[in-house]
């Protein structure tokens, strides 16, 4: 169960990179993994360096995808962000966090869809 949930999430995380291209990012890398944990998608959208959550729901059953990416989630995703910025040389890199969300086949884009969060 837990292979094909992440077949799935991989096949989502580049649907999600396929949308952001067609609104002119350009992908840096998927999967980002590092000791604090990972990244989705790491992007380039104009001067910003972004940090992508990508998210699916079959339905409302569990509630809506975005509301997965909760305090915890964005906390992991800071650190993940830090790491990789301070890794490449990058922090005078302007930066955001953006939120994909596939529910069915609606697909939303949640541009800065979340602070940097510390801890």
């Amino acid at each position: 169960m837990a292979g094909n949930k992440r077949k799935i999430g991989e096949a989502y995380e580049r649907r999600a990179g396929e949308y952001l291209e067609e609104k002119g990012y350009e992908i840096l890398e998927y999967n980002f993994r590092c000791r604090r944990g990972e990244v989705d998608l790491i992007a380039r959208d104009g001067e910003y360096l972004v940090f992508c959550e990508v998210k699916y729901r079959s339905s409302h059953k569990r509630g809506h995808p975005a509301e997965a990416v909760d305090l915890k989630k964005q906390r992991v995703i800071s650190r993940c962000a830090l790491y990789y910025m301070k890794s490449r040389g990058l922090w005078e890199a302007a930066c955001r966090f953006d939120v994909v969300s596939f529910e069915g086949d609606t697909v939303t884009l949640y541009s800065n869809a979340f602070d940097y969060i510390e801890g």
